[in-house]
């Protein structure tokens, strides 16, 4: 063995021996700390949330989660607002009507208009423009169209585009730019089909994720469907349900040419009148994008009527709603367009 001389009359062996022992008991030391440390760890339960404050589980569809919601209208517990707007015989909005000029049903039922308003408020707005092979010759006024629409905008409006021929794509997302997306339309060119059905559902699934609450559509297109994988029933159910406003210019000849666009009429109009909107028709194309800024003034000329339900059930079912002007709202001929109904609360 080696001696050392600062350990008189010990190994170097027995001084390896005494320092394993200390290790081996300070490691039996540490691991009993954390075994106590862990059995005193205490769980905290969550606290039930206070009056309007976030649940623990919120079902999709819910106003918490407004890119899943599907509602027909905004329904609060007992309020329901009915967006509105009203054009003479030349489809100009008219704005100048108070809260007295309106009467408002429920399943046949008047209800009490007991919130009115007019404002301006942002809007996301997607337009749907067809760029299938028929609208060659009118590819042109579509795109001078879509910028007039934007130019009537409100400065805080947010929007994208999508076209669609054999299938729709998303030509531009909310963050672009009208320019980028005018730059965009001046390269697509015509050709193909009509997935006009397949192009409405895309619509609808992009305004779901869209900066504000009000959501709004247009489209553009001369002709039925004659391509898409979704049918018109399917698509009928689904804007019923979506919490979007559709618009549409449908540009027809004065005659018909194919079943397709016969049946395209019909198509738009059941469309966008099951929101709320409307479909306007052309025979000339020149015309277009007049009629688009027309439009676009529209839906900024709107009123909301709020009411609370007589019927309180929350029940689940579809309530049908009416609502037409009173004698005394103007002496000539208008036109209302508004919501058909909304999903009551269910339990």
């Amino acid at each position: 063995m080696v001696k050392y001389p600062w350990f008189p009359g010990r190994t170097y062996s027995l001084v390896v021996f005494a320092l394993l022992c200390l290790c081996f008991w300070f490691a039996g030391q540490t691991v009993s700390a954390h075994a106590q440390s862990t059995d005193e760890v205490h769980v905290i339960p969550l606290e039930k949330p206070a009056t309007g404050a976030l649940p623990v589980h919120t079902p999709p569809g819910s106003d918490y989660f407004p890119e899943l919601q599907k509602k027909a209208l905004k329904v609060d517990v007992d309020l329901v607002l009915v967006p509105v707007t009203v054009t003479d015989t030349k489809n100009h909005p008219v704005t100048s009507l108070a809260r007295h000029d309106f009467l408002l049903r429920e399943s046949d039922k008047e209800q009490q208009i007991r919130f009115f308003s007019t404002e301006d408020e942002p809007i996301s707005l997607g337009v749907i423009l067809d760029l299938s092979k028929s609208m060659t010759n009118k590819i042109d006024a579509a795109r001078e169209a879509v910028s007039e629409f934007f130019k009537t905008a409100n400065p805080q409006d947010d929007y994208f585009v999508i076209t669609f021929a054999d299938r729709p794509a998303l030509l531009a997302g909310a963050t672009t730019s009208i320019g980028t997306i005018q730059a965009a339309l001046a390269s697509a060119k015509p050709g193909g089909h009509t997935a006009l059905l397949d192009a409405i559902y895309l619509g609808v699934h992009e305004s779901r994720s869209a900066r504000y609450k009000r959501r709004a559509l247009l489209i553009i297109s001369d002709g039925g469907d004659n391509r898409s994988r979704y049918h018109a029933r399917e698509i009928k159910q689904l804007v019923q349900e979506a919490d979007v406003e559709i618009y549409a210019i449908g540009i027809f000849d004065s005659i018909c040419k194919t079943p397709e666009e016969w049946a395209g009429k019909r198509l738009l109009t059941e469309i966008t009148e099951a929101t709320g909107g409307r479909t306007a028709t052309l025979n000339n194309v020149r015309e277009l994008p007049e009629l688009a800024a027309r439009i676009s003034l529209e839906l900024r000329s709107r009123y909301v009527l709020g009411y609370r339900p007589s019927n309180a059930a929350r029940d689940g079912k579809w309530r049908n709603i009416k609502v037409q002007l009173t004698s005394s709202s103007s002496a000539a001929p208008l036109q209302v367009h508004h919501k058909r109904g909304y999903l009551a609360p269910g339990d």
